[in-house]
């Protein structure tokens, strides 16, 4: 799909698509967006602006050589981005940001809340004036850190009810339904993942800001406005980044907190065992001794044997016991 946006009487709108090579010559666009695109539209905006779209194959490359580059009087810079934010499974989705002069091509292969977001503000008229390509990208980039901040602020929300989950007392844990800390390993593991998405994509947000402000320091003077919006940019992608590295931190201490208590759990069931093997021991001597078939055994003829060895026993039994409980050990 692609849609086509421009400033209309000093507004930022929405342009009806006949042929953007046509248009492009008689009012330029601000911004050519390419979702999911066909080949056909594709070469439409290609004939329009005289640059070569990369395929998504060329956007997932990992080298910075291949995300980061200029090419017949632009600038290509493509960023990770994350989709389906809203579910404990995000999608890694590359998005292509391509400046040639004041217009703006974005090439992505998902939709994304951030996009829809920004294109309802713009549209609406929220303050802001978009007079080139490059105010629609800050606008762009703001709106998904943005979106990353909610999504932070949501993953350090869930976090602390796993912490309280695993840190609540033993009378509270004692209660109908006991803590189930092999489920609680798997959700903190699903939120590492997600987390080290959320990051991935933060640190491809920096590398492509200040990869635009090298490349606009040494071709033109910008604005001081778009200065402060880029410096902004840096600031906030920086301090999420901070923020997550601290959340993968803690969702690194609920971990090892969670493996130490299932071991204490384990050591406290192996202890009960041994406890019990050593109190049932005596009165397994005594049954052993008085099973033995021997033909010279007083007690054998005696009246009150029966109850005497089973008097012998409880009482070999209750001792340790009772000795074990004034150490603390049960």
């Amino acid at each position: 799909m692609l849609q086509i946006y421009a400033r209309k009487a000093d507004r930022f709108c929405l342009r009806e698509i006949s042929n953007p090579a046509i248009e492009q010559a008689i009012t330029p666009a601000l911004w050519y967006d390419l979702l999911g695109p066909t080949p056909e539209e594709v070469s439409e905006v290609e004939a329009a602006l005289h640059v070569s779209i990369p395929s998504r194959e060329e956007m997932e490359d990992i080298e910075l050589s291949a995300r980061l580059y200029q090419e017949g009087g632009a600038a290509f810079m493509t960023m990770t981005a994350l989709a389906n934010l809203d579910s404990d499974e995000p999608t890694k989705m590359p998005i292509t940001f391509i400046l040639r002069g004041t217009t703006l091509v974005t090439v992505r292969h998902a939709d994304a809340r951030p996009f829809v977001t920004f294109c309802n503000r713009a549209l609406r008229g929220n303050g802001h004036s978009y007079e080139t390509g490059e105010d629609v990208m800050i606008g762009l980039i703001e709106a998904i850190i943005d979106r990353m901040a909610d999504v932070l602020e949501r993953l350090g929300n869930e976090i602390d009810v796993i912490s309280r989950e695993i840190f609540r007392s033993k009378s509270a844990a004692s209660g109908k339904h006991t803590r189930n800390l092999e489920g609680l390993i798997e959700h903190l593991g699903r939120k590492g993942d997600f987390l080290s998405g959320v990051r991935e994509s933060l640190v491809s947000i920096s590398r492509l800001v200040a990869y635009h402000a090298a490349v606009e320091n040494h071709t033109r003077r910008p604005s001081k406005e778009i200065r402060q919006l880029v410096k902004l940019v840096q600031r906030d992608a920086s301090s999420l980044g901070d923020h997550a590295a601290f959340l993968s931190g803690k969702i690194n201490f609920l971990l090892d907190a969670t493996l130490g208590l299932i071991n204490l759990e384990q050591n406290q069931i192996i202890k009960i065992f041994t406890v019990a093997s050593v109190v049932f021991l005596p009165p397994t001597l005594v049954a052993s001794v008085y099973g033995m078939n021997f033909e010279l055994m007083p007690e054998l003829q005696w009246h009150l044997g029966y109850p005497w060895a089973v008097a012998l026993m409880v009482l070999s039994a209750l001792v340790p016991f009772l000795y074990f409980r004034r150490r603390g050990w049960v």
